[in-house]
């Protein structure tokens, strides 16, 4: 089956902690592990990983974000370091290119071409195709920017991560959109960037559901009602982005799946990939259908398999969802739909054209 995960930082993990990503995962754990301290848990993505598992499509992420101890430290100064970096994690997406690691999907005809490779493949090892995102707003130097980034091949822009971002309050704070996020969700409109509704603040969120009119999404969420907390989505967030069309990827990360989960301090003896399948259900009973589900691991987004289901080792288990999916029910239509069908159908329509 072929699988599409809607959120990888899989440039910002290649830069930020100098990992080789065409390295099989158990050579990078093995290199990990001599520097104690040095990683937050034992690597669950590669690219290898990646086509094992028959992840043929992601949402792959520019993250204006860093890795430090020091909390003030994960963010930077100015919005110029943030763009600069944002820039380098491109080049690293190019060089990818390059090699035949990846293909970049910039509109609806290379989606469709590449579907179509994937799900024909028998034997060869075609490129991963990626959808590029931006998680966060501090790389963008100013609204008028926009048209600069999606040139450079930006699809979608998630304005908001954790605090306060330049445009819009994020996980952990509480606000609306600051003084440019409208003129900012306006440009993405002009041009047709995608808006990733995912860490917006609960005012941001509603706010800019009623400036943008594009297609949303929300790459990497799951449920307010089955874990509390400003992270996850409320049933009638959920309900608003049903209306809207969009598809709502199941993050992996263990303290978004069950209630009561210490990061650094609970052990994932009872997170399983049930309770993946757990929101998934959640939103498909208030949707009355499976077609706005999908899956956004964040597998590699600044922790590792301390911080997973105990019953996935690497993302090439992926398949198990499907599994867990099959024996709840659901269809195999529906199946494939939440696998990587409903991703697809989504980005056939939002997506440009193309020549």
């Amino acid at each position: 089956m072929l699988i599409f995960d809607a959120h990888l930082d899989m440039a910002w993990n290649a830069l930020e902690y100098n990992r080789n990503l065409e390295w099989p995962v158990s050579k990078i754990r093995e290199f990990e592990k001599q520097f104690d301290g040095a990683y937050p848990g034992a690597n669950t993505v590669s690219w290898e990983a990646l086509r094992d598992g028959g992840v043929g499509i992601t949402i792959s992420t520019l993250l204006p974000r860093l890795h430090r101890r020091h909390g003030v430290l994960t963010h930077f100064q100015s919005r110029e370091s943030a763009y600069a970096i944002c820039r380098g994690q491109l080049a690293y997406y190019h060089a990818m290119v390059a090699k035949g690691v990846l293909r970049e999907i910039p509109d609806r005809q290379t989606l469709a071409t590449h579907v179509k490779e994937w799900e024909q493949n028998k034997s060869g090892r075609p490129p991963i195709g990626y959808i590029l995102s931006m998680e966060g707003s501090p790389s963008i130097l100013s609204p008028k920017q926009i048209g600069e980034w999606f040139e450079l091949g930006l699809r979608i822009l998630g304005p908001a991560h954790y605090g306060v971002s330049p445009y819009c309050h994020g996980t952990g704070s509480e606000g609306g959109l600051l003084e440019e996020g409208p003129a900012l969700l306006r440009e993405m409109d002009r041009v047709g960037m995608l808006l990733d509704v995912t860490h917006l603040a609960d005012q941001s969120f509603w706010e800019a559901l009623d400036i943008f009119q594009g297609p949303v999404l929300a790459s990497h969420h799951n449920c307010r009602a089955l874990v509390n907390a400003d992270r996850q989505l409320t049933d009638d967030q959920i309900k608003a982005l049903i209306q809207r069309g969009a598809v709502i990827g199941a993050a992996f990360d263990a303290w978004m799946l069950q209630p009561g989960w210490k990061i650094g301090v609970t052990k994932p003896d009872n997170c399983t990939l049930e309770n993946v399948v757990d929101h998934i259900d959640h939103i498909c009973q208030i949707a009355g259908n499976a077609n706005h589900c999908g899956m956004g691991t964040d597998l590699d987004g600044g922790f590792g398999k301390e911080q997973t289901p105990k019953d996935l080792d690497t993302i090439a288990d992926l398949y198990k969802v499907a599994e867990i999916l099959t024996r709840r029910g659901y269809s195999q239509s529906d199946v494939d739909g939440i696998m990587y069908k409903n991703w697809v159908r989504f980005f056939s329509n939002a997506l440009p054209k193309g020549k």
